[in-house]
């Protein structure tokens, strides 16, 4: 690839990646989409590929550079599967003017891969995630995050059509009102579309316990974890209906090599948790992390929900688990070259519906990573959830690239569904979003802080949480069938 070509890839992979948080300058992805439109133009086959790959690589690099403090090898091989995606997208569409309508559906297609395969997807950087600050983020009632998807390619190859100049022509107008028309009627849409509709109002707090980021787990940090989860609850008011704890901050595996002191037993740890419940006559819901009592080869991963008489009256178990973080697959191979770097037991994934049911209410739960697949809190909301429950723990991460990005998640799942999203983190962010996809409130990093608001139960589903991808699948599709069966109108441009 020349010297020029690289350089304008490099650049429409910084543009597209600065919308994403923590940057979360939304209106980049436009340019960033517009250029790589530029750049694929009446190019071959090998050179759309190797440009989209360019730029699909520049992108992962740099929005999950986190990943070099957790595993430098992951960060490399996810950064290639995504940029891989984007290569195939730039390939499929045609190198003439159908293509800006072709690269609408190709691009889609390409973050609805990368978010499902492999390992179950790897969903971060996303360009829905950059625009949940944005004012196209309410579409994603109609169509999810992928309609968002779709809408940002739109308006960047619009852009790119609206460059032509004198070379323009009936596709470059026809991009254009393509285009706008698909925005005003997206727009309409997301404003009819149901959002759902208040059934009671209750009083919750989110309690995180605080302390430093970049901590790994450890037998001792799992006490201290503890500890000031409990210390944080005690700032908890009365007259709460509902205490959510993060993920995994109870750990009671009794490590035998460590000073009794250090030690945390799962039956002090529950005989604290259901007292915290009686004292402040509330629904507890704390995260467990432990090995499985009936399966020495796995671990578990469940929040429970503890009722104001101290029992524990239901379990969810987490399904969707971290690659390389709470499993590891192809492990017999992997152990050959990293055997010491890697966890020593997978988290057996949960297979229960994805709803706590208690006193206070329904509450649909999405554990930390869930957050950021679409689907798994489409069924927490279609099995009765009034509220979703997102307990995460992001302590371990580098930088706060991850935990941003996990907060665009949870405002786009909270736009979705309709629903108030309540995430809770052990060193944040934890926070507290309104249907509408907006923060009322958000801790800092490592504090020790107690969330408190009056927040709505409700009912009632959105076109997107009814309808799911495959709406938005088929035209996705169609519009790369139709991008190929435009004349062919190849035009010159100056980027290589």
């Amino acid at each position: 690839m020349q010297l020029k070509s690289l350089a304008w890839c490099l650049l429409s992979g910084l543009l597209i990646v600065a919308s994403v948080p923590p940057w979360g300058w939304w209106i980049c992805a436009f340019f960033g989409i517009a250029l790589l439109d530029r750049i694929l133009s009446g190019q071959t086959a090998s050179k759309r590929f190797f440009r989209g790959f360019s730029v699909g690589l520049i992108w992962a690099l740099v929005g999950t550079i986190w990943m070099v403090d957790l595993t430098p090898p992951g960060w490399i091989i996810n950064s290639i599967v995504h940029a891989g995606f984007m290569g195939m997208a730039s390939l499929i569409v045609p190198k003439n003017q159908g293509r800006r309508v072709a690269l609408v559906g190709a691009i889609t297609l390409a973050e609805l891969g990368r978010w499902s395969w492999p390992f179950g997807g790897i969903p971060l950087a996303t360009l829905a995630q950059g625009q949940a600050d944005g004012p196209l983020a309410p579409v994603v009632r109609v169509g999810g995050s992928l309609l968002l998807v779709a809408l940002v390619v739109a308006i960047g190859v619009a852009l790119s059509a609206a460059c032509d100049g004198r070379k323009a022509n009936k596709q470059s107008a026809f991009t254009i009102v393509g285009a706008f028309i698909f925005l005003v009627v997206s727009g309409v849409l997301a404003s009819l579309s149901p959002q759902g509709h208040s059934v009671e109002e209750i009083e919750v707090a989110i309690v995180q316990g605080g302390g430093p980021q970049r901590t790994r787990a450890t037998p001792s940090g799992a006490s201290i974890v503890f500890a000031n989860q409990v210390e944080a609850n005690q700032s908890v008011k009365e007259g709460t209906d509902l205490i959510l704890w993060p993920e995994n901050v109870v750990n009671p595996d009794p490590p035998t090599n460590f000073p009794l002191s250090d030690r945390l037993y799962g039956d002090n740890a529950s005989e604290i948790l259901s007292s915290e419940a009686k004292r402040l006559n509330a629904v507890l819901i704390p995260g467990w992390f432990h090995q499985d009592d009936e399966d020495a080869a796995a671990n578990l991963n469940y929040s429970t929900a503890i009722s104001p008489n101290g029992v524990v009256v239901d379990r969810y178990d987490k399904v969707r688990t971290v690659p390389f973080g709470e499993f590891v697959p192809l492990r017999s191979f992997i152990e050959i070259f990293a055997a010491d770097l890697l966890p020593a037991r997978d988290v057996q994934p949960g297979t229960d519906s994805a709803v706590l049911e208690t006193e206070a209410g329904n509450f649909g739960v999405a554990i930390s990573w869930e957050v950021f697949f679409d689907h798994r809190v489409r069924d927490a909301i279609k099995d009765g959830g009034e509220i979703l429950l997102n307990p995460t723990n992001g302590a371990s991460y580098w930088l706060t690239i991850v935990q941003t990005q996990q907060i665009a998640s949870s405002r786009l799942r909270a736009l979705e569904t309709g629903r108030w999203v309540l995430q809770a983190a052990p060193t944040g962010f934890s926070a507290i979003i309104n249907p509408h996809g907006d923060v009322v409130q958000r801790t800092s990093i490592s504090e020790q802080a107690v969330l408190h608001s009056t927040v709505e139960k409700r009912s009632g589903l959105t076109w997107a949480t009814k309808a799911g991808i495959w709406p938005m699948f088929i035209l996705s599709i169609v519009l790369i069938l139709i991008g190929h069966k435009k004349p062919e109108e190849i035009e010159s441009t100056n980027f290589g």
